[in-house]
């Protein structure tokens, strides 16, 4: 069984949407795009070298498909080009018709078909999954319970408006801390487990409140 690994940039207040540059997506009226860029460090470098130095491949929406696809076959050996373009990336779109980065497979744009497709690549034997970006499709996932892990770069910034990362369709879930550490701009770089269902009680002991 192969985990389905959650690799992104978030901000404080659960935005996710183009961390990396003014154009990237300004879908909605986005306005802040590039909020992530100010905030790069050695440590936040060190970590996505760590996450994309073993054999990975790649689960991406469309959008974020694209956008790679614009730019990682052009770049340089040392920006990490060779491991993303040789994964093997998998694309969930309901609009392409082919995807012509090497390595690419689409899956079928039948939206209702897309969790169970997604379930037999996880009982495929290869590597771990990961997903960057792809707002939209890791909705669907969190909501058929398909993430095994989170891999986040909380960025200490509130934007308030645009895509986030648990939409008002998540389902309730515990996570558990598996490691975590800060950069020296105040990024927390933190991976978390899924750990079942959500525990609840009370402060108050079994009778609760006042007596």
């Amino acid at each position: 069984m192969r985990d389905i690994i959650i690799s992104t940039f978030v901000t404080l207040d659960g935005i996710m949407q183009a961390p990396g540059g003014p154009e990237e997506d300004p879908s909605g009226g986005f306005a802040h795009g590039g909020w992530s860029v100010g905030y790069w460090d050695d440590a936040i470098g060190q970590a996505m070298a760590e996450s994309m130095g073993k054999p990975f491949d790649l689960l991406l929406g469309r959008k974020t498909y694209e956008i790679f696809a614009a730019y990682w076959p052009h770049a340089t050996a040392e920006e990490g080009a060779e491991q993303l373009n040789n994964a093997r990336k998998y694309v969930v779109s309901t609009t392409l018709d082919r995807a012509s980065w090497q390595n690419s497979v689409l899956i079928s744009p039948r939206e209702r078909d897309v969790p169970d497709q997604i379930r037999r690549l996880k009982e495929q034997e290869g590597p771990e999954i990961q997903v960057h970006g792809s707002s939209r499709l890791i909705q669907t996932l969190i909501q058929h319970d398909l993430i095994d892990r989170y891999f986040l770069k909380i960025f200490p910034v509130l934007l308030g408006t645009g895509k986030r990362l648990f939409g008002d369709g998540s389902n309730p879930a515990g996570l558990r801390l598996l490691d975590s550490r800060t950069s020296t701009t105040g990024v927390i770089i933190a991976t978390y487990e899924r750990a079942g269902d959500v525990r609840s009680g009370s402060f108050g002991g079994e009778s609760g409140g006042e007596q």
